[in-house]
């Protein structure tokens, strides 16, 4: 009967499946366009939708979106939202900062794509240096790309053909992260579609915060690179320990292993992510979706310890069979959008005005929990915060997965979209913008009491 484990109110699940069979009804009734819409889309794309995340939301069908500014989306249907989720950090700083819509129409007339580099991919280059403390980048067009293409990287300066992850990660469509531990044996995530090879063959993988697993993992030489991010994410917010990462490094360094961190959810702590923030010192960084407030792009740096070993067979004359780069990649439209939203968006100032919009998002649900003794916590990274239906937060990936309550989590997401509020669909995650408004925060705060009230009676 409990949502969560440990001391604390017990749910009455029979309430629970009462109260989202109302919201279900709602949603349907104040979303007839949205129907139509998706009922015409099911003939002709798959799930009915562009891109199979997008039917993940918690109602029987997706809001179809009309147009999204700042941080407000409205849809086909004339409703409008506050909106948390920003395309799970891909609009982290905004939909559509004028900044980089100038930036892009500029851009547009003087060419989309040249296979040619640019000023701004100059400029990019340097201020990534600046911010992340490694020497040399280049460009991409996803995350998922800038990971595989520092794993290969690190293979070839390693000569080692393993990496390792942690259970419960992400890290884009990466074939070697989309795994899960399971009795201590590493195997193919349960909703990993058609995977190329048994993932224990490229794979090893340990839980986050846990040193002796870490450890034994690299002892034997055979790992090129651990791929991280430095704070999880895709269970939910998992904060490192207080000493874990400079374990992490000292154990990387001593076994010859790469360190890769994986800032694409992670620059929410700042303008150089956790990396600059709690002056880590990784081999590598990676990062994508905000880079360019949305427009496709991504980038991985590298210390020159990794960088010149790579440069060989980067500049051999085979064509195009490095398995690194694409023909869009670098182009100059998505260099601009990420020299501007550089420049203009992803800025000290930003940061000054997300955070402590994201503690007080974090004060009211804090405020709530404890006024109904909730057995629920709630956690904030940078300007990011997430509530969890446990008592306290859990340590890896194993915990966070083990205390998930679908049905819950999905009548508190329609709960809030019905009541104007659009939250992270795979976790009851938030994000603020520069545009997010106190007022926001606000509303958010009263809706999420007003759902707690409903499922304690």
């Amino acid at each position: 009967m409990s949502s969560g484990n440990g001391d604390g109110r017990t749910l009455d699940r029979m309430r629970l499946a009462h109260l989202l069979a109302r919201e279900l009804t709602r949603f349907e009734d104040e979303h007839p366009r949205s129907r139509e819409l998706f009922d015409r889309a099911r003939r002709s794309l798959l799930a009915g939708v562009p891109m199979n995340w997008m039917a993940r939301w918690a109602g029987p069908y997706p809001v179809f979106v009309d147009r999204a500014l700042g941080a407000r989306i409205w849809d086909v249907d004339g409703h409008r939202y506050v909106d948390f989720c920003l395309g799970d950090t891909g609009s982290m700083f905004g939909h559509s900062p004028p900044a980089v819509v100038r930036a892009v129409h500029r851009q547009i007339r003087r060419g989309i794509t040249t296979m040619l580099p640019t000023e701004d991919s100059v400029w990019v280059g340097q201020e990534l240096a600046r911010r992340f403390g490694l020497p040399y980048w280049q460009i991409a067009m996803t995350a998922t790309d800038a990971n595989r293409f520092a794993i290969r990287i690190a293979r070839e300066v390693t000569g080692r053909p393993k990496i390792l992850v942690y259970n419960g990660c992400y890290h884009g469509s990466v074939d070697e992260a989309l795994v899960e531990l399971d009795g201590g044996l590493v195997g193919p995530n349960p909703g990993s579609i058609g995977p190329p090879v048994d993932p224990s063959i490229t794979t090893k993988a340990v839980e986050f915060n846990d040193v002796p697993s870490l450890e034994r993992a690299l002892a034997p030489r055979d790992v090129a690179a651990v791929l991280a991010e430095p704070a999880m994410t895709n269970q939910g917010i998992i904060l490192p320990d207080p000493d874990y990462h400079d374990q992490l490094r000292e154990i990387t360094r001593r076994t010859g292993t790469i360190l890769i961190i994986d800032e694409t959810h992670t620059i929410c702590e700042g303008p150089g992510g956790y990396t600059r923030a709690h002056h880590l010192h990784p081999d590598m960084v990676t990062l994508g979706k905000p880079l360019a407030s949305g427009i496709p792009a991504a980038a991985f740096g590298m210390a020159e310890g990794v960088a010149e070993p790579s440069l060989p067979k980067a500049r051999a004359d085979t064509g195009d069979e490095s398995g690194i780069g694409g023909t869009l990649s670098g182009n100059p439209l998505a260099v601009a959008a990420m020299r501007a939203t550089l420049e203009h968006v992803i800025t000290p100032a930003a940061y000054r005005h997300m955070i402590p919009l994201a503690k007080r998002w974090t004060t009211g649900v804090e405020r709530t929990i404890r006024e109904l003794s909730l057995p629920w916590h709630v956690t904030r990274l940078g300007a990011r915060a997430e509530y969890r239906f446990r008592p306290s937060p859990p340590r890896n990936g194993g915990e966070a997965i083990a205390s998930k309550d679908s049905e819950l989590d999905r009548f508190v997401h329609l709960y809030a979209l019905n009541r104007g509020i659009l939250l992270t669909p795979f976790h009851n995650m938030a994000l603020m913008a520069p545009t997010t408004r106190i007022a926001d925060v606000d509303l958010h705060t009263r809706v999420f009491s007003e759902c707690a009230c409903e499922l304690v009676g």
